[in-house]
C-alpha cells in the first residue's frame, strides 16, 4: 500500500511538472472584444448580483494585460489581438505583421465595397500566429466569434495583413490552394464561424450590394477541399465531426446582439444563429477528432460593439454571452480531461473602453437603473438636482449640452445610451489594462501584470512549442 502512494505521488509530480513546462494538448484561447475590468464587474452584477461570480471569476490564475500598440497608447483591436496571437507589438489596424508595417487602407472598387488591397509586398512581412505553429505540429485549429470572421480579433489568428479593413483580402487567406491563400495554414484552419458572408461570396446587386468584386464564390472553393459549409444553427448542428468546417450565419455583418438573437422573429437570420456557446462546443466537437490536440481561438466581438455606441445593456448581456461560452467549455473539457491535466483555458480581452461606474450606489440597486444613495435608498442628484444613471461613458455621443433627469424605465430600456462626457461620434476604447484568467494546464505562469505579447510566450510554452 504504501509503495502504492508513493508511486502515484510521483505519478503525480511528474504530470504537474509536465504541466509546468507546457505540455498541454489543447488550449481554448477565449477573448472578449473590449472586455475591460468595469465591463465585467458590471456584468456580474447585472446577472448575479454583488457578492455574485462569473464562471471566468472562478478560474484559479489572474494576471493584468498591458495592451498598448506600436504607435499607441490606446490600441485598436487589430494589433492588440495579433500581439496575442504572435508576441510581436505592430501599429494600430495592422493584422500580425512586424512592427515597421504601415497601415494602408483599402480602396473601394466599382461597386463601392472595399476589395482593393493596397498592402505592397515591400510594406512589412507576416510574423507566424500560434494558430500557425499549432497546426504545423499537426494539431486541429479554429476561429469562432461573433463579429464577421474577417474581423480584427479572427483575422489575427489565420491572416497577414497591413490593414484590418481590407477583409474580402482577408476571406481570400483562409481559402486553401487559391489565389492569395496563406500557404502557412497547411491544408487549411479546420474550425471558421462567424458573420459577414459577402466577403466571402459574388457582388450581389439584387440584395445587400456587397460582395466579391472578383467574382469567387470561395465557399465552393472550400467546399471542393471538403469543407462543410453552413448558414445556420441547424446546419452547424447537422454538420459531421470528421470534415473541416466553416459557418458563416449571417449573409453581410456581424452576428445579433445576444439581446435581439433571441428575439428576432423566425423570418430573420438572428432566430436561426447560434450562440457562442453553441458555436463552442461544436467547435470542440469538430477539432477534437485529432488526436494530436487543438488550438481553439472564441471571440465574444459585439460587446465592443455596443461599448462603442454607448448601450451597456447590450454589451452587458452580451458579456455574460460570452462567459456562458466559457462555462460551456470547461464542462466540456472536463468531460474527458476532468481535472484540466491537458487543457489549457485563457480567458481575457483586448483593450479596456471607457465605461465607468457613477455615484455610490446602494448596494443591490440595478447597474442598468439611475443612481440611488446607498444611505437613503433615494435617487442621487447631480449638482443642479437631476438624477444620474450609475454606469456612464467618458466619451461618446449621447452628451447633452443641458442636462435634464433620467427615470428607471428609460435607464432600463433596451435601447437607452449612457450619457458620455467628451462628446464625440463614437465611443473610444480606453488605454487601461484588462484582466486575464487562466486555468489548466500551463496556467500557472500567467500571473502578475504582463504585457499582451507575453502571452503568446506563455501560450507557446503551454503547448511545449
Amino acid at each position: 500500500m504504501k509503495h502504492t502512494i508513493i508511486a502515484a505521488a510521483l505519478a503525480l509530480g511528474f504530470a504537474s511538472a509536465a504541466n509546468a513546462a507546457g505540455e498541454a494538448k489543447n488550449i481554448i484561447f477565449f477573448l472578449g472584444d473590449g472586455m475591460g475590468p468595469s465591463t465585467i464587474t458590471a456584468s456580474r452584477i447585472f446577472k448575479y448580483g454583488e457578492d455574485g461570480s462569473l464562471t471566468m471569476d472562478k478560474l484559479e490564475r489572474t494576471a493584468r494585460v498591458k495592451t498598448y500598440s506600436y504607435d499607441a497608447q490606446t490600441t485598436d483591436s487589430a494589433p492588440s489581438m495579433a500581439a496575442y496571437m504572435t508576441g510581436v507589438k505592430m501599429a494600430n489596424e495592422v493584422i500580425s505583421m512586424t512592427s515597421e508595417t504601415v497601415a494602408t487602407s483599402p480602396s473601394k472598387d466599382a461597386n463601392g465595397n472595399l476589395t482593393v488591397d493596397n498592402c505592397a509586398s515591400t510594406n512589412g512581412k507576416s510574423v507566424p500566429t500560434i494558430l500557425e505553429l499549432a497546426k504545423a505540429k499537426g494539431k486541429a485549429v479554429g476561429a469562432i466569434t461573433t463579429t464577421e470572421l474577417t474581423h480584427a480579433t479572427p483575422a489575427a489568428t489565420f491572416s497577414h495583413i497591413c490593414n484590418r479593413n481590407a477583409q474580402y483580402a482577408i476571406a481570400a487567406q483562409a481559402v486553401p490552394g487559391g489565389a492569395g491563400y496563406n500557404s502557412a495554414l497547411g491544408d487549411g484552419v479546420d474550425v471558421l464561424m462567424g458573420g459577414g458572408r459577402n466577403h466571402f461570396t459574388p457582388y450581389d446587386a439584387a440584395t445587400n450590394k456587397t460582395g466579391r468584386a472578383d467574382g469567387r464564390n470561395l465557399l465552393t472553393e472550400l467546399a471542393a477541399k471538403g469543407y462543410t459549409v453552413a448558414a445556420s444553427k441547424a446546419e452547424m448542428n447537422a454538420a459531421a465531426n470528421g470534415k473541416k468546417f466553416i459557418g458563416l450565419f449571417s449573409s453581410r455583418s456581424h452576428l445579433e446582439y445576444e439581446l435581439d438573437r433571441t428575439a428576432t422573429p423566425p423570418v430573420g437570420e438572428g432566430a436561426n444563429q447560434p450562440s457562442l456557446a453553441e458555436m463552442t462546443v461544436k467547435a470542440m466537437d469538430l477539432l477534437s477528432q485529432n488526436s494530436n490536440g487543438y488550438f481553439l481561438m472564441v471571440e465574444g466581438g459585439r460587446i465592443d460593439h455596443a461599448l462603442h455606441g454607448t448601450n451597456a445593456k447590450r454589451a452587458l448581456t452580451d458579456t455574460i454571452a460570452f462567459d456562458d461560452a466559457v462555462k460551456a467549455a470547461l464542462d466540456k473539457a472536463k468531460l474527458t480531461d476532468p481535472t484540466l491535466a491537458n487543457t489549457l483555458i485563457v480567458v481575457t480581452a483586448d483593450h479596456d473602453h471607457t465605461l465607468a461606474f457613477n455615484g455610490y450606489g446602494k448596494r443591490g440597486n440595478p447597474i442598468l437603473d439611475i443612481n440611488r444613495d446607498y444611505k437613503t435608498g433615494q435617487p442621487s442628484k447631480d449638482a443642479d438636482g437631476n438624477t444620474y444613471t450609475t454606469l456612464v461613458f467618458g466619451n461618446g455621443p449621447n452628451r447633452p449640452n443641458t442636462r435634464s433627469s433620467v427615470d428607471s424605465a428609460t435607464a432600463l430600456s433596451d435601447n437607452y445610451l449612457q450619457e458620455t462626457g467628451v462628446k464625440l461620434s463614437s465611443e473610444t476604447h480606453g488605454g487601461g489594462d484588462v484582466k486575464l484568467f487562466a486555468t489548466g494546464a500551463g496556467a500557472k505562469t500567467f500571473k502578475g501584470t504582463i504585457d499582451n505579447t507575453k502571452v503568446f510566450t506563455l501560450l507557446k510554452s503551454a503547448f511545449g512549442f
